[in-house]
């Protein structure tokens, strides 16, 4: 049974999944699109959609939670300064998983995951429906 074992282990300790979350955090930031693994983007998200929700929030508090997991302050001002505030009328589903296919080496599920852009439309409201 899987009681309470919520999340992928991707095949780490829980040290080693924490540093992977928190580079590839910084590297997303610092990038806006990066190419990874299905599982670790999709590991990912939850991750970040907590960072950005924060950095939304702003205030002095919220930047000191984000700098325990965002250790370099270029990135820490980008999120605060730049991607923050771009998603202050959006109310979540700040990133995109894209599969792009199988890596050569040893036939991986590829996926990008990158920031949306601000005045995107969300899938399902087409112009005209209600």
């Amino acid at each position: 049974m899987r009681h309470r074992t919520k999340g992928r282990n991707l095949s780490r300790t829980a040290s080693h999944k924490k540093a992977t979350m928190r580079n590839m955090a910084t590297s997303l930031f610092r990038h806006e699109r990066i190419e990874t693994t299905t599982a670790k983007a999709k590991e990912l998200r939850p991750y970040a959609e907590r960072l950005i929700t924060l950095a939304r929030r702003g205030d002095l508090h919220a930047r000191r939670l984000a700098a325990r997991k965002i250790q370099d302050r270029e990135v820490l001002a980008k999120l605060f300064d730049d991607i923050g505030p771009r998603f202050q009328d959006r109310p979540g589903g700040y990133t995109r998983v894209l599969k792009t296919g199988f890596r050569k080496g040893d036939a991986a599920e590829m996926a990008l995951i990158e920031l949306v852009e601000k005045g995107e439309a969300t899938v399902g409201s087409a112009p005209g429906s209600s």
